[in-house]
C-alpha cells in the first residue's frame, strides 16, 4: 500500500469519527429536512444551544454541513444529499445485525 493510499483511509476513519457521536447523528437527522438555524435545532432536538453549536462546529470542520449567517442567525444545511444516503446505509446494516442476533438469540432460548 503506498502512501496516498494510507492517508486515503486515514481520512476516512477521521470521517468516520465524525459520525460517531450520537447528537451529531441527530442534528444530521434533523437537517435532511432541510436547513435550520442554530437555535431552531436546539429547540427541536432539546439541547442546549452550546452543545448543538459545538456538535455543528465539529460537522462544519469535517466539511459535513454548511453555515449561512443571515443577519445574527446562522443556518446549517448538509453539504452533500450523500451524507444522509450513507447514514441511511449504515441503519439498515444495524437493523439487520439486530435481527440476525435477535434469531440467534431466539434459537439458543428456545
Amino acid at each position: 500500500m503506498n502512501f496516498r493510499e494510507k492517508e486515503l483511509y486515514k481520512l476516512k476513519a477521521d470521517l468516520c469519527k465524525t459520525f460517531s457521536d450520537p447528537k451529531r447523528l441527530i442534528i444530521l437527522s434533523e437537517l435532511r429536512k432541510g436547513e435550520k438555524a442554530v437555535g431552531e435545532l436546539a429547540r427541536i432536538l432539546g439541547m442546549h444551544q452550546s452543545v448543538v453549536s459545538r456538535q455543528l462546529a465539529i460537522l462544519r470542520e469535517k466539511g459535513v454541513v454548511t453555515p449561512r449567517r443571515d443577519g445574527t442567525s446562522i443556518f446549517y444545511c448538509l453539504t452533500d444529499e450523500k451524507i444522509g444516503q450513507a447514514c441511511d446505509l449504515v441503519h439498515e446494516i444495524l437493523i439487520k445485525q439486530i435481527e440476525k442476533n435477535r434469531e440467534i438469540s431466539d434459537r439458543l432460548i428456545s
